[in-house]
């Protein structure tokens, strides 16, 4: 009777049903669901036991237990997911019916659209700033490569491989040398996708300037020149200078290729006072510390004599002469005062004929050879005038 009875149980399962895993879709994507469903063909007479049903893949059980429900449910189906499935239904522990082996290839979907974005966005940071290289893609599936390149000939920088449509390579604090262009690439199986170029420029802030006032004695006064320097010792350029007289511009001028730069300054009595400069590159403003100047006087005589300019000789009379060369002498008095003194100058000119071929005939002041001389003259009156009223 209780063979009879099992025979009975195991008749839907010991004839001719067969069964069959459906897999679903078809062509499964990675990333996506998978879906395993165990059918028998014909469907099972109705009874009161149950079928209990078991998924396999390549020999190794996917659930813990058997299951009533004839189907498993994979969420995110992977690369690594490819293999061989079956399924195995059951009324009881003695009898069990196993489907047919299917091959299942999961489909990884190829890198695509790869690009490289950086933060801060521009490309243009300040020396110690932090650069964030990020490496983007729209396509693709499963763990993905990512590598990181400077330079056209492609220094590699940085390799990181995880599951993900982004990743991210730093520079916790970019040096002017870190300058450059820079891209990226993806890889997920089928080879390497590339970004297209990205330049970055590192710029370094003018450091504090320093002024310098050049001049010709220890001992300021009028009339003098001075050189005023201002020089950054660091910073990207080109840099623009600035130069103060207490608080208003006297002028600027732009260094295009760094170092420093100069501005002439010729003294007045009002010129005395505080000097600085500032020095600018676009990324910060810096200032000097006050150089003072005080002018102390006006120049004197023996100051004014050494830096006479050069005479203009008077036109001669003596071109026309038929002697072969002249002497001309022109006389003229600088004025000059050095206490209750005035000097005379005494130009002596010596004068070439020019040929009769030469036209226009006139003064040629190119082919004179002239020699000065200095003589006292006389005491000062009131009537003389010093060599700045002259100038």
């Amino acid at each position: 009777m209780f063979l009879r009875l099992l025979l009975l149980i195991c008749a839907p399962l010991c004839e001719s049903t067969e069964l069959f895993l459906i897999v679903s879709p078809s062509r499964p994507i990675e990333g996506n669901t998978m879906t395993l469903t165990c059918k028998t063909q014909p469907p099972p007479q109705k009874l009161d036991a149950k079928l209990q049903f078991l998924f396999y893949k390549d020999g190794r059980a996917l659930g813990p237990a058997l299951d009533s429900l004839p189907e498993f449910r994979i969420p995110v189906v992977r690369k690594e997911d490819s293999g061989s499935y079956w399924c195995q239904a059951k009324i009881t522990s003695i009898k069990a019916k196993l489907s047919r082996r299917v091959q299942i290839e999961v489909h990884r979907v190829p890198i695509g659209n790869v690009s490289l974005e950086i933060q801060p966005p521009g490309g243009h940071l300040i020396e110690g700033e932090k650069l964030v290289l990020v490496c983007l893609v729209t396509e693709g599936t499963g763990d993905i490569t990512f590598f990181w390149f400077r330079g056209a000939r492609g220094l590699s920088l940085k390799m990181k491989t995880q599951h993900s449509l982004m990743a991210t390579f730093e520079i916790p604090a970019v040096r002017e040398n870190d300058s450059d262009q820079y891209y990226c690439a993806a890889d997920n199986g089928y080879g390497p996708s590339f970004s297209e170029l990205v330049s970055i420029t590192v710029r370094i802030p003018v450091s504090r300037p320093v002024l310098t006032l050049r001049a010709p004695a220890a001992q300021l006064v009028v009339g003098h020149i001075v050189e005023l320097h201002c020089e950054a010792q660091r910073g990207s350029p080109p840099i623009l200078y600035q130069f103060y007289h207490e608080d208003g511009a006297l002028g600027n001028s732009s260094a295009p290729f760094g170092g420093g730069v100069s501005f002439n300054l010729s003294l007045t009595a009002e010129d005395s006072g505080n000097y600085y400069c500032e020095a600018n590159n676009g990324q910060v403003a810096q200032r000097s510390e006050v150089v003072p100047l005080n002018i102390t006087g006006r120049r004197t005589a023996k100051d004014a004599v050494r830096s006479i300019p050069s005479p203009v000789p008077q036109e001669s009379t003596y071109f026309n002469s038929q002697a072969p060369e002249q002497l001309h002498f022109d006389y003229e008095n600088v004025n000059i005062v050095s206490g209750d003194e005035v000097y005379s100058l005494v130009y002596c000119v010596q004068q070439e004929q020019p040929s009769a071929a030469e036209e226009p005939l006139g003064t040629h002041p190119g082919d004179k050879d002239s020699s000065a001389i200095y003589s006292r003259l006389k005491k000062a009156d009131l009537t003389d005038m010093d060599y700045d009223d002259v100038m």
